[in-house]
C-alpha cells in the first residue's frame, strides 16, 4: 500500500473533530505527524517554550532555513475546545514555515480543565509570547498574523476581533492579519455538547461569538471553508465575511467545492496538497497582508 493509500482512510476520521481517536501516536493525526512527508526548507527551532505556568501553556516554533527576517504566524489547531495537542500538528506548522514564516504552534488549556474564556485568554497570551520568541529565530514580530482550523479558527478570530483579549496582554495592536479555516463564528444557540460544555456558563452568550465583534478597523481577515463540511457548516464563514464587509471591514472568503471539515487543514500536507490550493491561498493572503511597510510598522 502506498503512503497515500495508508493515510486516505485516516483523514476521513480526522473530520470527526481533528482530534486523537485513541492514543495520540496511533491516531490519524499522530500517524500523519510521525509518518507523513514533511516540507523541506523549514524545521522546528524551539520546543516547549512556556507562555504561562500551566503544562498546557507551552509552544513550539518552526522557521524557514533561509535567513530572515520573516513574518510571524501563530497557528491554533482545532479539537472542539476539549482535545488536541501540538505534538500532532508539527507537519502543518512546518508546511506554513516552508512558505516563509516563523510559526508558533501553541497548546492551550481545554475543557473540562477550563471553560470560556480561559482558552481564548491562552490564545492571546500565546500570541504575545510568540512575538517575543520569534524575534530570536529570524521572525519580525511587527508582521504577525494568526490563523487556525476549526476551534482554532474560533480562537484566531476572537483575539483578532474582540479587542479585550490582546489588550489584556498589553499588545492591542500586535495582530496585523488573521485567517480562519472551517471555523465556527456564529453558533448560537449552544445546541451541541462541545459548545455547551465550553460556553454554557457564560453570563452573556453573545460575547462568546466572533461575529458579535465585527468592526471596520479590524486587521484584514481571510476565511476558507469547504462546501461539504458537516461539522461546521460553511454558513459560518459566509455570515462572518458578509457582516465584516457590511461594517466596512476588510475580509476575503473562499469556499472550496466538495471539501469537508478535515480537508481544509489536511491539504497542508504534501500528501493531500493537490486536492485544493488552501495552503497557497491562505499563505498568499497572509504574505500580502503582512508585507513590510516601514511607515505603518514604525
Amino acid at each position: 500500500m502506498t503512503r497515500r493509500g495508508l493515510f486516505a482512510p485516516a483523514l476521513g476520521l480526522v473530520a470527526a473533530a481533528c482530534s486523537p481517536l485513541s492514543s495520540p501516536a496511533l491516531s490519524p493525526l499522530g500517524l500523519l505527524n510521525s509518518l507523513g512527508p514533511r516540507d523541506a526548507g523549514a524545521r522546528r527551532v524551539a520546543r516547549d517554550l512556556p507562555y504561562g505556568d500551566d503544562p498546557r501553556q507551552r509552544m513550539d516554533l518552526y522557521a524557514p532555513k533561509a535567513p530572515g527576517p520573516h513574518p510571524v504566524l501563530v497557528f491554533f489547531y482545532g479539537g472542539g475546545w476539549d482535545s488536541g495537542s501540538r505534538d500532532l500538528y508539527g507537519w502543518a506548522a512546518q508546511a506554513l514555515a516552508a512558505q516563509g514564516f516563523v510559526v508558533a504552534l501553541p497548546d492551550y488549556r481545554l475543557v473540562p480543565q477550563v471553560v470560556f474564556p480561559a482558552f481564548v485568554q491562552d490564545a492571546a497570551a500565546a500570541t504575545a509570547a510568540a512575538a517575543e520568541a520569534a524575534a530570536d529565530h529570524g521572525g519580525d514580530p511587527r508582521r504577525l498574523g494568526v490563523l487556525g482550523h476549526s476551534a482554532g479558527a474560533y480562537l484566531a478570530m476572537m483575539i483578532t476581533l474582540d479587542r479585550r483579549y490582546m489588550a489584556a496582554v498589553e499588545r492591542p495592536d500586535l495582530i496585523r492579519a488573521a485567517a480562519g479555516l472551517a471555523g465556527p463564528y456564529d453558533f448560537l444557540p449552544l445546541d451541541v455538547a462541545a459548545s455547551r460544555n465550553a460556553f454554557g456558563r457564560a453570563p452573556d452568550p453573545t460575547l462568546t461569538q466572533p461575529i458579535t465583534f465585527v468592526r471596520p478597523d479590524a486587521p484584514p481577515i481571510w476565511l476558507g471553508h469547504g462546501t461539504a463540511d458537516v461539522v461546521v457548516h460553511d454558513e459560518d464563514t459566509r455570515l462572518l465575511h458578509a457582516r465584516q464587509r457590511a461594517v466596512g471591514g476588510r475580509s476575503e472568503a473562499k469556499l472550496y467545492p466538495g471539501l469537508d471539515h478535515a480537508d481544509l487543514v489536511a491539504s497542508f500536507s504534501p500528501l493531500f496538497r493537490a486536492k485544493a490550493p488552501v495552503l497557497k491561498d491562505v499563505t498568499g493572503f497572509l504574505r500580502r497582508a503582512l508585507e513590510r511597510d516601514d511607515e505603518t510598522l514604525a
